[in-house]
Protein backbone atom coordinates (compact mmCIF):
# COMPACT_ATOMS: atom_id res chain seq x y z
CA UNK A 1 0.00 0.00 0.00
CA UNK A 2 1.36 3.60 -0.81
CA UNK A 3 0.53 6.51 1.76
CA UNK A 4 0.08 10.34 1.53
CA UNK A 5 1.14 12.43 4.06
CA UNK A 6 1.96 16.25 4.19
CA UNK A 7 3.73 15.09 1.30
CA UNK A 8 6.75 12.41 2.01
CA UNK A 9 8.05 10.10 5.00
CA UNK A 10 10.68 11.22 7.39
CA UNK A 11 14.23 12.34 7.24
CA UNK A 12 16.24 9.72 5.06
CA UNK A 13 18.94 9.27 8.10
CA UNK A 14 15.91 8.05 10.64
CA UNK A 15 15.52 5.14 12.08
CA UNK A 16 12.66 3.10 13.51
CA UNK A 17 9.10 4.81 14.35
CA UNK A 18 6.55 5.83 11.48
CA UNK A 19 8.86 8.75 10.89
CA UNK A 20 11.35 6.53 9.31
CA UNK A 21 8.65 4.91 7.11
CA UNK A 22 5.81 6.91 5.43
CA UNK A 23 4.53 8.19 8.77
CA UNK A 24 4.09 11.48 9.96
CA UNK A 25 7.22 13.10 11.26
CA UNK A 26 6.05 13.31 15.11
CA UNK A 27 2.96 11.33 15.64
CA UNK A 28 2.69 12.04 19.04
CA UNK A 29 2.14 15.22 18.01
CA UNK A 30 3.14 18.71 20.03
CA UNK A 31 1.52 18.03 23.35
CA UNK A 32 3.65 14.37 23.83
CA UNK A 33 7.60 16.41 23.25
CA UNK A 34 9.31 12.97 24.48
CA UNK A 35 7.48 11.32 21.44
CA UNK A 36 5.85 8.53 23.24
CA UNK A 37 2.40 8.84 21.89
CA UNK A 38 -0.52 8.29 23.93
CA UNK A 39 -0.86 4.42 24.96
CA UNK A 40 -3.18 2.14 22.53
CA UNK A 41 -4.12 -1.27 23.21
CA UNK A 42 -4.56 -4.37 20.89
CA UNK A 43 -7.92 -4.86 20.71
CA UNK A 44 -8.28 -1.43 19.16
CA UNK A 45 -5.54 -1.83 16.63
CA UNK A 46 -7.11 -5.07 15.65
CA UNK A 47 -10.25 -3.39 15.15
CA UNK A 48 -8.43 -0.32 13.05
CA UNK A 49 -7.05 -3.06 10.58
CA UNK A 50 -10.15 -5.39 10.40
CA UNK A 51 -12.20 -1.99 9.83
CA UNK A 52 -9.80 -1.27 6.80
CA UNK A 53 -10.28 -5.02 5.52
CA UNK A 54 -13.85 -4.54 5.56
CA UNK A 55 -13.89 -1.61 3.61
CA UNK A 56 -12.01 -2.96 0.71
CA UNK A 57 -13.94 -6.28 0.44
CA UNK A 58 -17.02 -4.09 0.34
CA UNK A 59 -16.43 -2.28 -2.55
CA UNK A 60 -16.34 0.65 -4.03
CA UNK A 61 -19.10 2.88 -2.89
CA UNK A 62 -18.25 1.83 0.96
CA UNK A 63 -14.41 2.11 0.69
CA UNK A 64 -15.23 5.91 -0.69
CA UNK A 65 -17.00 6.48 2.46
CA UNK A 66 -14.08 5.41 4.40
CA UNK A 67 -11.81 7.03 2.49
CA UNK A 68 -13.41 10.35 4.08
CA UNK A 69 -13.81 8.93 7.49
CA UNK A 70 -10.46 8.20 7.25
CA UNK A 71 -8.58 11.17 6.23
CA UNK A 72 -10.87 13.20 8.33
CA UNK A 73 -9.48 10.97 11.47
CA UNK A 74 -6.07 10.93 10.28
CA UNK A 75 -5.57 14.55 10.42
CA UNK A 76 -6.60 14.63 14.18
CA UNK A 77 -4.70 11.45 14.87
CA UNK A 78 -1.79 11.95 17.25
CA UNK A 79 -0.95 8.32 17.46
CA UNK A 80 -0.52 7.20 13.71
CA UNK A 81 -2.07 4.61 14.19
CA UNK A 82 -4.40 5.21 11.02
CA UNK A 83 -1.57 4.72 8.80
CA UNK A 84 -2.19 1.24 9.29
CA UNK A 85 -5.42 1.45 7.50
CA UNK A 86 -5.24 1.59 3.64
CA UNK A 87 -6.58 4.39 1.77
CA UNK A 88 -8.24 5.16 -1.59
CA UNK A 89 -6.69 5.73 -4.43
CA UNK A 90 -3.32 4.16 -3.46
CA UNK A 91 -2.77 6.71 -0.96
CA UNK A 92 -2.88 7.51 3.08
CA UNK A 93 -3.17 10.24 4.90
CA UNK A 94 -0.56 12.39 6.88
CA UNK A 95 0.26 15.34 8.50
CA UNK A 96 3.21 16.18 10.45
CA UNK A 97 0.98 17.91 12.89
CA UNK A 98 -1.48 16.52 15.35
CA UNK A 99 -4.75 18.91 14.09
CA UNK A 100 -5.45 20.74 10.91
CA UNK A 101 -8.20 23.09 10.82
CA UNK A 102 -10.61 22.80 7.69
CA UNK A 103 -10.94 25.49 5.10
CA UNK A 104 -13.87 26.03 2.32
CA UNK A 105 -14.96 28.80 0.35
CA UNK A 106 -15.85 30.90 3.29
CA UNK A 107 -12.55 31.53 4.90
CA UNK A 108 -9.64 30.31 2.82
CA UNK A 109 -7.10 32.55 1.27
CA UNK A 110 -3.36 32.23 -0.37
CA UNK A 111 -1.51 35.28 -0.51
CA UNK A 112 1.31 35.83 -3.04
CA UNK A 113 3.81 37.99 -1.12
CA UNK A 114 7.47 38.54 -0.78
CA UNK A 115 9.77 40.07 -4.02
CA UNK A 116 6.82 41.10 -6.20
CA UNK A 117 5.47 44.06 -7.34
CA UNK A 118 1.71 43.19 -6.64
CA UNK A 119 1.09 41.25 -3.74
CA UNK A 120 -2.37 39.33 -3.71
CA UNK A 121 -4.36 37.23 -2.13
CA UNK A 122 -6.66 34.72 -3.64
CA UNK A 123 -10.34 33.18 -2.53
CA UNK A 124 -11.24 29.70 -3.11
CA UNK A 125 -13.30 31.05 -5.67
CA UNK A 126 -11.23 33.47 -7.45
CA UNK A 127 -8.44 30.58 -8.44
CA UNK A 128 -11.81 28.36 -9.66
CA UNK A 129 -12.51 31.81 -11.92
CA UNK A 130 -8.76 31.59 -13.12
CA UNK A 131 -8.07 29.50 -16.19
CA UNK A 132 -6.85 25.87 -15.31
CA UNK A 133 -4.53 22.89 -16.71
CA UNK A 134 -4.62 19.21 -16.29
CA UNK A 135 -1.66 17.16 -15.53
CA UNK A 136 -1.61 13.22 -15.60
CA UNK A 137 1.67 11.68 -14.27
CA UNK A 138 2.97 9.51 -11.68
CA UNK A 139 2.97 10.49 -8.26
CA UNK A 140 6.36 8.97 -6.43
CA UNK A 141 7.10 9.14 -2.68
CA UNK A 142 10.96 9.00 -2.23
CA UNK A 143 10.57 5.87 0.25
CA UNK A 144 9.36 4.04 -2.86
CA UNK A 145 5.77 3.98 -3.02
CA UNK A 146 4.39 5.11 -6.60
CA UNK A 147 0.52 5.71 -8.02
CA UNK A 148 0.35 5.62 -11.50
CA UNK A 149 -1.34 7.99 -13.64
CA UNK A 150 -2.53 10.64 -11.08
CA UNK A 151 -4.89 13.29 -12.57
CA UNK A 152 -3.96 17.11 -10.70
CA UNK A 153 -5.49 20.52 -11.95
CA UNK A 154 -5.27 23.95 -10.84
CA UNK A 155 -4.04 27.18 -12.06
CA UNK A 156 0.33 26.96 -13.24
CA UNK A 157 2.13 28.61 -10.97
CA UNK A 158 3.70 30.69 -13.49
CA UNK A 159 0.51 32.53 -14.18
CA UNK A 160 0.01 33.36 -10.52
CA UNK A 161 3.90 34.62 -10.60
CA UNK A 162 3.36 36.48 -13.68
CA UNK A 163 0.02 38.47 -12.15
CA UNK A 164 2.30 39.38 -9.16
CA UNK A 165 4.96 40.71 -11.21
CA UNK A 166 8.24 39.07 -10.11
CA UNK A 167 10.81 41.57 -9.24
CA UNK A 168 14.78 41.25 -10.27
CA UNK A 169 15.87 40.50 -7.27
CA UNK A 170 13.82 37.13 -6.77
CA UNK A 171 15.58 33.98 -7.04
CA UNK A 172 13.10 30.84 -5.52
CA UNK A 173 9.81 30.95 -3.73
CA UNK A 174 9.05 29.86 -0.02
CA UNK A 175 5.72 27.99 0.13
CA UNK A 176 3.61 27.92 3.68
CA UNK A 177 0.71 25.85 4.75
CA UNK A 178 -2.49 26.34 6.98
CA UNK A 179 -0.94 24.01 9.11
CA UNK A 180 0.81 26.45 10.89
CA UNK A 181 3.82 23.90 10.13
CA UNK A 182 5.19 22.01 6.92
CA UNK A 183 7.20 25.12 4.24
CA UNK A 184 8.06 23.84 1.18
CA UNK A 185 10.53 25.90 -1.66
CA UNK A 186 11.57 25.88 -5.17
CA UNK A 187 13.76 27.91 -7.13
CA UNK A 188 12.26 30.32 -9.82
CA UNK A 189 12.93 28.39 -12.98
CA UNK A 190 11.63 25.27 -11.53
CA UNK A 191 8.04 27.16 -9.88
CA UNK A 192 7.57 28.20 -14.00
CA UNK A 193 7.40 24.70 -15.52
CA UNK A 194 4.05 24.19 -16.94
CA UNK A 195 4.11 21.33 -14.64
CA UNK A 196 3.59 22.76 -11.61
CA UNK A 197 0.45 23.22 -10.53
CA UNK A 198 -1.67 25.27 -7.47
CA UNK A 199 -4.12 22.27 -7.78
CA UNK A 200 -7.25 22.62 -6.69
CA UNK A 201 -8.28 18.98 -7.72
CA UNK A 202 -6.95 15.42 -7.47
CA UNK A 203 -8.18 12.25 -9.30
CA UNK A 204 -10.78 14.47 -10.84
CA UNK A 205 -12.08 15.89 -7.84
CA UNK A 206 -12.00 18.87 -5.81
CA UNK A 207 -9.34 17.93 -3.48
CA UNK A 208 -10.48 17.05 -0.15
CA UNK A 209 -8.89 17.87 3.31
CA UNK A 210 -7.25 15.17 3.65
CA UNK A 211 -5.39 15.48 0.50
CA UNK A 212 -4.19 19.02 1.21
CA UNK A 213 -7.30 20.66 0.21
CA UNK A 214 -8.64 23.01 -0.95
CA UNK A 215 -5.45 23.74 -2.57
CA UNK A 216 -1.87 22.07 -2.62
CA UNK A 217 1.22 22.32 -4.41
CA UNK A 218 1.97 19.90 -6.84
CA UNK A 219 5.48 19.62 -8.31
CA UNK A 220 4.93 16.70 -10.92
CA UNK A 221 8.55 16.12 -11.58
CA UNK A 222 9.83 15.87 -8.02
CA UNK A 223 9.36 13.61 -5.07
CA UNK A 224 6.16 14.20 -3.62
CA UNK A 225 7.31 15.93 -0.42
CA UNK A 226 7.50 18.69 -3.12
CA UNK A 227 3.97 18.67 -3.16
CA UNK A 228 2.98 21.10 0.15
CA UNK A 229 -0.60 20.03 1.22
CA UNK A 230 -2.69 22.86 2.49
CA UNK A 231 -1.15 25.70 0.75
CA UNK A 232 -1.49 29.36 1.99
CA UNK A 233 1.26 31.35 1.20
CA UNK A 234 3.56 31.99 -1.96
CA UNK A 235 6.73 34.01 -0.57
CA UNK A 236 9.01 35.04 -2.99
CA UNK A 237 12.44 35.25 -1.92
CA UNK A 238 16.32 36.38 -3.13
CA UNK A 239 17.65 32.64 -1.82
CA UNK A 240 16.01 29.45 -1.69
CA UNK A 241 14.69 28.52 2.10
CA UNK A 242 15.13 24.61 2.70
CA UNK A 243 11.41 23.25 3.57
CA UNK A 244 10.60 21.05 6.46
CA UNK A 245 11.50 17.80 5.51
CA UNK A 246 14.91 19.31 4.03
CA UNK A 247 15.92 20.79 7.35
CA UNK A 248 15.66 16.97 8.76
CA UNK A 249 18.02 15.75 5.54
CA UNK A 250 16.14 15.78 2.45
CA UNK A 251 17.44 17.02 -1.02
CA UNK A 252 16.27 20.49 -1.77
CA UNK A 253 15.96 19.67 -5.40
CA UNK A 254 13.79 16.67 -5.32
CA UNK A 255 14.00 15.01 -9.25
CA UNK A 256 12.58 11.89 -9.11
CA UNK A 257 14.76 9.23 -10.04
CA UNK A 258 18.00 12.18 -9.63
CA UNK A 259 18.44 13.05 -5.97
CA UNK A 260 17.69 11.58 -2.08
CA UNK A 261 20.24 8.40 -3.59
CA UNK A 262 16.94 7.20 -5.43
CA UNK A 263 17.06 5.80 -8.76
CA UNK A 264 13.17 6.01 -9.43
CA UNK A 265 11.95 6.38 -13.04
CA UNK A 266 11.36 9.47 -13.56
CA UNK A 267 7.41 11.03 -13.62
CA UNK A 268 7.96 13.68 -16.40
Amino acid sequence: MSREQHADPGPPHASGGPGSLDGPDDPAGPDDPDGRGAPVGRRLVLGMVGLGALGLAAGPRLQSGFDAVLGSAATKDPTGLTGLLPGGGGFRYYSVTSSVPERGPADYRLTVDGLVERPATYSLDALRGLPQTRVVRDVQCVTGWRVPGTPFEGVPLSRLLDAAGVRPEARAIRFTCFDGTYTESLTLPQARREDVLVALKMQDKPLSHAHGGPVRLYVAPMYFYKSAKWLSGITLTEDVKPGYWEELGYDVDAWVGKSNGRQDAPTV
